[in-house]
C-alpha cells in the first residue's frame, strides 16, 4: 500500500476546508440526492461525499454505507486530492500497487473499484472528493465520467453557499453584539443626561423668572437660547431613548382597540391648533396588535406632518384598510414635501432633509429612523412618495396579530 501524499497547498486547503465549519455535521438532504444519484448513474453500489481534513476523512453524504469516515492514510480519496484536475480511477484496487493491501481491499467485503473527482474551492484548493465504489472490478464509460464531474460541481455550488452563508451569519453575528454594545451605551448616556439638563432647563427659568430686571432685555433673550437648546438636547435625549428602547416589542402591549380612538388620543395630546384639519378614517377599525408601538408610529408621523408644514391651514388625512394578513395604513399631508432623490434617506438614523420646521428649528433624525424600525419589528413595511411643496404621504403596514380564519 501506498500511503497518499499531501498536496503542496495543504496549509491553504485546509484553511479553506475548515472555513465550511463543515466537519462532523448531520446529514443533508440535498448532499444525499446528489450520492443517490451518483450511485444510480455510475452503477455503483456506493456513492460518498467526502471531506479531507488533516488526519482524516468525514463523509458528508454515504449512499450505500454505514461508515461515516475513515482515516487519511488509508483512503483512497488521499490520492485524488493530489491530482485535483483530474478525475482517479481504480478499475480492480487488488491488482494496484497503491491499495493491493490497504485495509479496505483485504476486508472481508472489500473495495476493488473506486472514481473520485475532487471538490475545489473557488481558489482551486481542493476540499474533498465525490466518489463511487464497488466491491468487484468496474469501469465508466465516457458519459458517467462526464456525468460524475457535473455532479461533482453541484457539490462545490452547495459548499460555496454554505461558506457564504456562514459568512454572513458571523456578520449578523457581529452586527447584532455591535448593536447591543451601542444600545447600551445610548440609553446610559441619555439617561445620565436627563437629569443635569432638567436642572438646566429649570435654572433657566429661575434666572428669567427672578432676575429679568437685572439680566435686562439682551440677558434675557440669552437665557430664552439657553433654555431652548436645552429642550432641544432633551427631545434629541428622548428621541435616542425611544430609538434605541424594546419596549415596543414586547408582546404585552398585544390588545385590541378601535384605531380612531387611538388616534383621538394622538391629537389631544399635540395639541393641535386651530389652524390644522385632521380627516380620521371613515371606517373605525378594530386593530388587534401592538397598541403601543402603533402609536408612537403614528405619534411621529402626525407630529412630522404638522411640523414639515408651511401652509396657512394644514391638512392631514388619515386612512385605514385590512386584508387577511395586514393592516395597512396611509398618512397625506399638504407640506413642505421631500425632494425625489432625498426620499431613499430619510428612514436612515441622524438623517435630516428639511433645513428647518415651521418653527424654524431643525430636526435631530431620529423620528422616522424609530418609526421604521418600529414598523419592521410589527412584520409590515413603510414607504413614502412626496413632491415638493405638494405634501407627503406615508404609507406603512403592520402584521395582523390575529389572522382571520
Amino acid at each position: 500500500m501506498i500511503t497518499p501524499e499531501k498536496p503542496v497547498n495543504e496549509l491553504q486547503r485546509l484553511e479553506s476546508l475548515r472555513g465550511l465549519n463543515i466537519m462532523d455535521t448531520l446529514p443533508e438532504e440535498a448532499y444525499d440526492n446528489i450520492t443517490r444519484l451518483a450511485s444510480y448513474i455510475c452503477k455503483t453500489p456506493i456513492a460518498v461525499v467526502n471531506m479531507i481534513d488533516a488526519d482524516r476523512n468525514f463523509f458528508k453524504s454515504s449512499y450505500g454505507t454505514d461508515l461515516k469516515g475513515s482515516t487519511r492514510d488509508v483512503s483512497f480519496c488521499g490520492h485524488t486530492i493530489t491530482d485535483p484536475e483530474n478525475l482517479l480511477e481504480v478499475p480492480n484496487a487488488s491488482k494496484d500497487k497503491r491499495f493491493f493491501d490497504n485495509p479496505f481491499v483485504t476486508a472481508d467485503t472489500p473495495i476493488n473499484y473506486y472514481a473520485g473527482i475532487s471538490l475545489l474551492d473557488p481558489k482551486g484548493y481542493p476540499m474533498g472528493t465525490l466518489c463511487v465504489y464497488d466491491s468487484k472490478e468496474h469501469h465508466l464509460d465516457e458519459e458517467q465520467k462526464m456525468a460524475l464531474k457535473s455532479l461533482g460541481k453541484q457539490v462545490e455550488l452547495l459548499l460555496e453557499t454554505r461558506r457564504a452563508n456562514s459568512v454572513l451569519e458571523k456578520m449578523k453575528e457581529e452586527l447584532d453584539e455591535s448593536y447591543k454594545v451601542l444600545q447600551q451605551f445610548a440609553s446610559t448616556v441619555s439617561h445620565d443626561l436627563k437629569m443635569p439638563l432638567a436642572n438646566m432647563i429649570i435654572t433657566a427659568d429661575v434666572l428669567k423668572a427672578k432676575y429679568a430686571v437685572k439680566l435686562g432685555e439682551e440677558g434675557a433673550k440669552y437665557i430664552s437660547y439657553l433654555k431652548d437648546s436645552g429642550l432641544t438636547l432633551s427631545d434629541y435625549i428622548n428621541g435616542l431613548l425611544d430609538h434605541y428602547s424594546n419596549e415596543h416589542h414586547s408582546d404585552n402591549s398585544v390588545k385590541e382597540f378601535f384605531l380612531n380612538d387611538m388616534l383621538e388620543d394622538i391629537i389631544d395630546l399635540l395639541q393641535i391648533a386651530d389652524n390644522c384639519e385632521i380627516n380620521l378614517p371613515d371606517n373605525n377599525l378594530l386593530i388587534d396588535g401592538n397598541a403601543s408601538a402603533i402609536g408612537q408610529i403614528f405619534m411621529n408621523l402626525i407630529n412630522n406632518s404638522l411640523k414639515y408644514n408651511d401652509q396657512e391651514k394644514i391638512v392631514i388625512d388619515i386612512d385605514c384598510t385590512e386584508n387577511e394578513h395586514f393592516f395597512n395604513f396611509k398618512i397625506s399631508d399638504n407640506g413642505i414635501g421631500i425632494a425625489q432623490e432625498q426620499q431613499s434617506k430619510i428612514f436612515d438614523l441622524f438623517t435630516t432633509v428639511a433645513k428647518q420646521d415651521r418653527r424654524g428649528k431643525k430636526g435631530h433624525g431620529i423620528g422616522l429612523s424609530t418609526v421604521k424600525k418600529l414598523v419592521n419589528s410589527l412584520g409590515g413595511s413603510i414607504t413614502v412618495n412626496s413632491e415638493e411643496n405638494r405634501g407627503t404621504v406615508f404609507e406603512f403596514s403592520v402584521l395582523r396579530h390575529n389572522i382571520p380564519v
